[in-house]
Order: C-alpha cells, then structure tokens, then sequence
C-alpha cells in the first residue's frame, strides 16, 4: 500500500503568475486566495500573479504569496483526491506553515496571520543586520564546518540548510559568508552559488525575529496535530501543541535539517512525496536524497491532472 507524505516549499520558490491557472480553473482555490486577500488585508492574489517580481520577492510579500500558493494548491487536491491523505506532512523553512496547516495545527486564518508575523520580523531583521547566504555544491560537511570556523574571524556564520546530500547552504554576515566561500572553494567544493537574498535567514542573525515571533506565539491558537509533522529543527515527527509552540520561533534562527527530515519520512514507511506549490524545488532535492522515492508536484491544472492520473492507476 502507497504511504504519502505531503511537503510544501518555502522562501525563493516563488515567480510571478503562481497560482494563476489554479485560481482560474479551480473554485477552491480561487476561494483560498480570496479568503487570503481578506486575512492579510492586501491583494496577495495581484502580488501573485501580477507581481512585478521586485515586490513579490519582499519577504513581506513572497512569504505569504508562496503558502496561499501551497495551500491553494493541496485544496485544490484535496477536493479531488480526498482519499489519498498523507501519514506525515512536512515543508522547508516557510513551507512547514503548510505542514501545520494541513496536520489540522493552525487554520487557514492563523496560518497567514502567523506568516505575516514572522515575514514582518523577519523584514526589520534584514534592516538592522548584514547578512547573506550562499549555497554550497560538491562539499563535505566537515570541510564546510572547518571553513567557517576560520571565517568567523570576520564574522558571524554557521550552516543555515542541509538541502541534500551534496547541497548545504551557509548563511551569516557579508563578510564571514564571503571569506567562508573562498576557503571552501580551495578545499574543492564542485559549486559555491551567492544566494539573491536580503539577509542571513537561519542565523543568529534573525535573534531578533525569533524573540519577537515567540511572544507573539503564546498567543496563538494552535491544536494537537493530527498527523506528525517531521519539524526542521530536529527532523523528528512533532505532534503536541505546546512543541509547535516553542519550536516555531526557534525555526526562524536554526538550520533547517531537511534531507534528515525525508529520511525520517521515509524510516516511518512513506514511499511517495507529494509537492504542492510553485515550481519543483523540492522534489528536485529529493532525486537526490533517495532516487527510490517518487515525487509529483503539484503548482496548476496540468499538473494536478496528471498527478490524479498517475495515482489514480497506481492505487
């Protein structure tokens, strides 16, 4: 029997027209959007679909842009396939919002309330502090670990994703980033990629932001799940509200352990991921982390259609 988990994308997926077909050819999207516009008091439908990029891609923008666009996506599925359900759900970075959502923690409300919380934080946070990230290709943990441990002789640095097997992201000051880049590349690193960010995301650079999110969410609303949900921060399967809790703002300034989180995933029994949201990021990452598992992903019509087809003749 097919296990799925459902994962979600975060920040840096977005491209102007997501959702667009969604929206056009399926009513509960289209409700989602419209019920994300009223929530979040702006039109992050326009933002969508019409951009232009430079505003969509503002943390204040893209954060709440990318999970309407997720979770318009999954209802769309949902409405269609409502007997396939996930045993576990998880997202990156961002994307773990969704997760909640869809293991019943936070409704849709209390989702893009508590997203529009953390981008705005997370925005005065990039003000005030000079970060950036870079992604590094072909590398060992170990050499990267060494590499910043010398930069931090300029600055501040640590490792902000573990994406794959052979991609992790470092992330930190401007300066400490950049001499970290260099003595990972004379260590034999295939790629080192600058990342187009506007901060240090998963560091201490966000301490700021992870003190401001936690007092805001003693307040929230938050159940039991009802499925895990494998968090970033330990990729271990969560399920209390009070862990939601304290886990959530803590996110925000800690690496974010993802291929250990689908190995997890795939030690609970799951052999095939489901993607909701723009572009194939993830699904991408996957192939790496184990080329047994499938992926489908699932951004408009098309591809949600040819999904149904797929595990229509599978199940």
């Amino acid at each position: 029997m097919t296990k799925f988990a459902f994962i979600f994308p975060g920040q840096g997926s977005q491209s102007v027209r997501m959702g667009l077909d969604l929206y056009n050819n399926s009513e509960i999207a289209k409700k989602i959007y419209s019920s994300a516009n009223e929530i979040l008091d702006k039109e992050i439908s326009k933002i969508c679909f019409e951009g232009p990029d430079e505003v969509l891609k503002q943390t204040i923008n893209s954060q709440s842009a990318i999970v309407t666009t997720s979770i318009a996506a999954l209802e769309a599925f949902k409405n269609e396939c409502p007997d396939i359900t996930p045993i576990c759900t998880l997202g990156h970075s961002l994307g773990e919002y969704c997760a909640m959502y869809e293991a019943g923690v936070m409704d849709l409300k209390t989702t893009l309330k508590a997203i529009q919380k953390r981008s705005e934080l997370m925005d005065s946070a990039t003000r005030t502090t000079n970060g950036t990230m870079a992604a590094v290709l072909g590398s060992s943990e170990d050499i990267i670990n060494q590499a910043l441990d010398e930069a931090r002789a300029w600055g501040l640095c640590q490792i902000a994703n573990y994406n794959d097997p052979t991609q992790i992201v470092i992330t930190g000051e401007i300066k400490a980033v950049e001499k970290a880049c260099e003595i990972i590349k004379e260590k034999g690193a295939k790629r080192v990629v600058p990342l187009a960010v506007s901060g240090g995301f998963h560091s201490n650079l966000m301490n700021s932001a992870t003190i401001g999110f936690k007092n805001f969410v003693q307040n929230l609303e938050l159940n039991d799940a009802k499925i895990p949900v494998i968090t970033n921060i330990d990729a271990l399967e969560t399920t209390k509200a009070d862990d939601f809790r304290d886990k959530m703002p803590n996110q925000i300034n800690s690496s974010v352990l993802w291929y250990q989180s689908i190995q997890k995933a795939i030690e609970t029994g799951v052999d095939t991921f489901i993607e909701f949201g723009n572009g194939k990021v993830l699904a991408g990452l996957n192939r790496k982390i184990s080329p047994d598992i499938k992926t489908y992903n699932i951004s408009d019509i098309a591809s949600l259609k040819s999904t149904i087809e797929d595990l229509t003749v599978k199940i």
